[in-house]
């Protein structure tokens, strides 16, 4: 995001201070959603998944996990309706988990929730005096239920000795948004090193059956993590109502007392933010590797990815409608490519040349290449 600069002539004495503080409204505190894609926009993997626990598999930065399920729920991305308060405040997509039918009850292992997580860097930069139990960061989220009932959620620090701060989101209407904000102070407690590795997570949960919870959690208190004691016994009339359904939208966590309004992003802006920890090619994007040689010989050829990775990222090919290899097509070529990661920055594709002429690798039918460096 470029640094807006107002030049000295714009400051003469015919411009009130008054009329300049409404010029900048709004250009302050930019990229300040520590957050990445928490309008929901991207979902580069698909739009609907019925998956294992634990992977991404639609919205980007956001995880579904679940366990003890008699039917695994379905995730996706999510139209939010017309007229509805997110949609007046310019959210259009939500993460939608719909229940499966849980015959046997709420089992006590039984639960089900939405996580994202954050870079340690992210947070020990962000300006945020984590330390100070008199500094603050602000968590607010849209959020809408079919059943009627109190949820909770929880962040938890992952470097030192794990933190968590459980909080609840009140009981909710049936069918009916409702903005959620929660104020977070600091502790002495907390440790977020300078690196890449995961530092913060925010999960918010439908579910969480009696192994996970316990009825003496203090919320909006931190205290060292467990997993038994992650948020105060659950009310299971959601898990045990067949396809119910759970929304969030809005996710924004900023440094600061107060919850200010909602930092949207251009969808490229947010694109790019998702490409640290994925970055998809498919035959839709036309993409392809190509070089021309005279002779046989070896292709090793290398192209950049769009922005750098958070690691070194794992290369796999998925799809079908190519040649040789599943969703590719190549000419000139011989064998399996292999396709190696170099750094955060390029791939290289390093494959046998079985003549002259124009040789090429390029995406077909439903072939897609994925670079994964997920936290």
């Amino acid at each position: 995001m470029a640094l807006t600069t107002v030049s000295s002539d714009r400051l003469s004495t015919n411009v009130k201070t008054s009329n300049l503080g409404t010029e900048l409204k709004g250009k302050i505190g930019q990229n300040k959603n520590l957050i990445i894609n928490g309008a929901m926009q991207v979902a580069q993997r698909g739009t609907s998944a019925t998956s294992v626990s634990g992977e991404y598999k639609t919205v980007d930065r956001f995880q579904v996990n679940f366990g003890g399920t008699d039917e695994a729920p379905t995730q996706a991305q999510a139209d939010v309706a017309g007229a509805t308060t997110p949609y007046t405040s310019g959210f259009r997509k939500s993460l939608k988990i719909t229940n499966g039918n849980q015959t046997s009850g709420a089992g006590s292992a039984d639960n089900l929730y939405i996580r994202t997580k954050l870079e340690a860097q992210d947070i020990a930069n962000s300006g945020w005096n984590y330390l100070s139990s008199s500094s603050f960061i602000t968590l607010q989220f849209w959020v809408k239920s079919s059943v009627a009932q109190n949820f909770y959620g929880y962040l938890q620090t992952i470097d030192g000795t794990d933190q968590a701060y459980p909080f609840e989101t009140g009981s909710l209407s049936a069918d009916t948004w409702t903005k959620i904000t929660k104020t977070i102070p600091g502790n002495s407690n907390l440790q977020f090193d300078n690196d890449n590795n995961v530092g913060l997570t925010v999960n918010i949960a439908p579910f969480w059956g009696t192994d996970y919870t316990d009825a003496g959690v203090s919320l909006n208190a931190w205290a060292a993590y467990a997993s038994g004691t992650r948020a105060p016994n659950y009310t299971s009339t959601w898990y045990t109502t067949n396809d119910a359904t759970f929304e969030i939208t809005g996710v924004q966590l900023e440094v600061g007392s107060v919850a200010t309004d909602f930092e949207h992003r251009s969808f490229g802006q947010e694109l790019a933010l998702c490409q640290r920890y994925c970055c998809i090619f498919s035959d839709s994007g036309g993409y392809g590797l190509y070089i021309d040689i005279d002779a046989p010989n070896v292709l090793s050829v290398s192209t950049s990815l769009p922005v750098e990775m958070r690691v070194e990222p794992t290369i796999t090919m998925t799809g079908s409608g190519g040649t040789n290899n599943t969703g590719f097509v190549y000419n000139n070529l011989s064998g399996d490519p292999i396709l190696t990661a170099v750094g955060k920055y390029t791939i290289n594709v390093h494959k046998s040349v079985s003549s002259a002429g124009r040789s090429y690798i390029y995406l077909t039918g439903t072939g897609e290449l994925t670079m994964d460096a997920e936290l």
